[in-house]
């Protein structure tokens, strides 16, 4: 591989820490709002609401926004989503310092402000090619990276989220949201550019052609429609444990919000150790059957709490499991970057961003309501043996072969 000039790896390195601001504004505010709720005297099923608030306006963002981002351009697109995120969320400690932020304005606000973030993030992970390319490192290596960037905020975001709301508060937290999101968007304006040449053209079709096609890709493509299958539920029982549960945990179990950020920043830091180790290693192992051994040890991360560990032990299982966490989504990247042109991917990663995580706002709601019903730690052990259960599956083999890599003859999707 030929070494590039340092300045042709700039715009890579500026996407990557926007990407981390943007990202890490992304982590408090989630870690904020559940506290917010319960500051306010709402209960487990408000905290579920508020969470299914924060995890819908991905789902249609990202569905309807692919066909958007290639209109609009994607540096572009990635500097609007944060300006407009950052500056709707700043609204939420304004309003609750004059008494004017009723649950229902609370709702509203969390989800305008998430309503761009799978807008803006597809834009960067669509930018990620050209800017490897130009940079000359390789796209396994700069997926790498990126996942890398998301682990780091969780690693950053968490702990520093857990601190803020321990000592000053849930709302004034949300104004490091702001902020991050602010510089993020500066950063990727004045550093991110490539020549016009690397990214495909407008199609010139309508909009909702456009869509159309994006979503006649994803359910003919065997492999994609599983990826997607899977991931859904993992993160809809996601949503049930982090949004909803890990919050009363940590009230009734872990002497709140400052523990629990720990807890959390370490499952990051182990998850942000894991992508690196893994990237050095990828090449040498085949995909599907790491893909599906470290998804299921990820996913018994909730018989932690179900087992009703205190902190050591919660930090202990963050941090096996995090581990194991670090090798999921590269693997992805990569299967997906392999088996999408580069004409469709705006279209095509919305959608498979916004359909894996279209169950998210109903995991919030069932998190608190089986919490309300089965008590907290039944409904970690419940969520432990489904996620164990169907993490399994790409062991089956059928279309999960798909995800190794394409021979130099074969091809690249079906």
């Amino acid at each position: 591989m030929t070494t590039a000039h340092p300045r042709a790896a700039t715009p890579l390195r500026a996407l990557l820490v926007s990407h981390t601001l943007s990202r890490t504004g992304n982590v408090v505010t989630i870690f904020a709002i559940p506290f917010a709720v319960l500051g306010t005297g709402g209960g487990p099923v408000e905290v579920g609401i508020a969470a299914a608030a924060t995890t819908a306006p991905v789902v249609i963002g990202g569905a309807l926004s692919g066909a958007l981002v290639d209109r609009l351009g994607h540096v572009r697109s990635s500097v609007l989503s944060d300006l407009i995120s950052g500056a709707t969320l700043a609204l939420i400690p304004l309003l609750a310092g004059a008494g004017l932020l009723p649950f229902g304005a609370l709702l509203l606000l969390v989800f305008l402000g998430g309503l761009l973030d799978t807008p803006g993030e597809t834009a960067r992970r669509v930018l990620l090619p050209p800017l490897s390319e130009q940079a000359r490192i390789p796209i396994e290596r700069s997926i790498g990276f990126l996942d890398g960037t998301t682990r780091l905020s969780t690693l950053l975001g968490a702990p520093l989220a857990g601190i803020l709301v321990a000592t000053l508060g849930p709302y004034p937290a949300l104004y490091l949201t702001a902020a991050a999101f602010a510089v993020s968007a500066l950063l990727t304006a004045a550093s991110v550019r490539l020549p016009a040449s690397t990214l495909p053209e407008p199609s010139g079709q309508s909009y909702w052609r456009d869509l159309r096609d994006g979503f006649g890709f994803v359910v003919h493509d065997p492999l994609l429609i599983r990826i997607i299958g899977l991931v859904l539920i993992a993160n809809t029982l996601d949503a049930a444990r982090s949004a909803t549960l890990l919050p009363l945990y940590a009230v009734e179990n872990l002497n709140g919000p400052a523990s629990l950020g720990i807890i959390v920043g370490a499952f990051g830091a182990a998850a942000l150790t894991g992508t690196v180790v893994f990237g050095y290693i990828a090449h040498r192992l085949p995909r599907r059957v790491p893909f599906a051994l470290c998804f299921t040890i990820a996913g018994s991360y909730a018989l932690a709490p179900a087992l009703g560990f205190h902190v050591p032990g919660m930090i202990g299982a963050a941090a096996i499991c995090g581990l194991a966490a670090g090798a999921l989504n590269p693997i992805i990247g990569a299967a997906q970057f392999e088996r999408v042109p580069a004409n469709l991917r705006a279209r095509v990663f919305g959608l498979v961003t916004a359909c894996a995580w279209a169950g998210m706002p109903l995991g919030g709601l069932v998190g608190g309501l089986g919490a309300e019903l089965l008590g907290v730690r039944t409904t970690f052990a419940v969520i432990a043996t489904i996620y164990i259960v169907v993490s399994l599956t790409p062991l089956l083999g059928g279309a999960w072969r798909l995800m190794e890599r394409p021979t130099p003859s074969g091809p690249t999707h079906s």
